[in-house]
């Protein structure tokens, strides 16, 4: 992949910043069982191989702040392989903001969509 410039990094990042929660909220609402931070990572990674969203680094923190908006919440459990892990779960909080969001989005794009094409 070609070296961004800063003003592509920047925006990139904006973006990211404004859909993680999104995503993040509709892999667990699919998942019948809680995941953990690892598992999601990976999950993400095979859905875009070659579109590098969201690094792991980045994933912690906006599971935590939707955990503390109520709208996930979280488990630790022991490790066989390593150290403890932290399973999350979308609340009922969680699924009612998921469906807002996605009408969002979907006029958002919609809008953004539009005044692309010109």
């Amino acid at each position: 992949m070609t070296e961004l410039s800063p003003h592509t990094k920047k925006f990139q990042k904006e973006l990211n910043a404004g859909t993680s929660s999104l995503v993040l909220l509709r892999v667990l609402s699919r998942s019948d069982e809680p995941m953990y931070g690892y598992q999601i990572a990976k999950l993400l990674e095979q859905s875009g191989p070659d579109i590098p969203m969201m690094k792991q680094g980045t994933l912690y923190p906006v599971l935590r702040s939707l955990e503390d908006n109520g709208l996930l919440e979280s488990r630790v459990e022991p490790s066989v392989s390593g150290p403890p892990r932290r399973y999350y779960k979308i609340t009922g909080e969680g699924c009612t903001a998921l469906g807002e969001w996605i009408e969002l989005w979907k006029q958002t794009k919609k809008f953004v969509d539009a005044i692309l094409k010109g």
